[in-house]
């Protein structure tokens, strides 16, 4: 495991209403396939990446759940997430880290990119209106 190369901010997005000091940790049910209980915490330099995480996370929750995106600090060390990076990504162009340590809520922030009505219908169609054991692998 490794700590990102720059010291940018990290980001995690989510359909969870969280206070500034909460513990994101590992061991919960995946968004996107529900029957995969998480080994990591996910977070992402790219504000606007883990705004779309937040988006997608409320969609699958659905009854009128809420985006989230929360300025994060891991309390351990960061790995690349290998869900985007090399077998989808070469490198880390979206600067995707994962680690099992706890990540602790330093804030929310509310300037990241909504998608458009059409894009957030794109994404639905894509994922969201899937089956949880067709919306493809998670490397855990």
């Amino acid at each position: 495991m490794t700590a990102p190369i720059d010291d940018r901010p990290l980001f995690h997005g989510t359909a969870a209403e969280l206070p500034p000091g909460a513990m994101l940790t590992a061991g919960f049910r995946s968004n996107y396939r529900p029957d995969v209980v998480m080994r990591h915490v996910y977070v992402t330099a790219q504000r606007d990446g883990a705004g779309l995480a937040a988006e997608l996370a409320a969609e699958l929750v659905g009854r009128g759940a809420t985006p989230h995106v929360y300025e994060v600090e891991p309390t351990g060390a960061l790995e690349d997430d290998p869900n985007v990076t090399d077998t989808r990504f070469p490198g880390n162009p979206t600067r995707s880290f994962r680690t099992t340590e706890p990540v602790r809520i330093v804030r929310e922030v509310d300037d990241w990119t909504r998608l458009s009505p059409e894009a957030l219908h794109a994404w639905r169609e894509r994922i969201v209106a899937k089956a949880p054991e067709d919306r493809g692998e998670i490397l855990n």
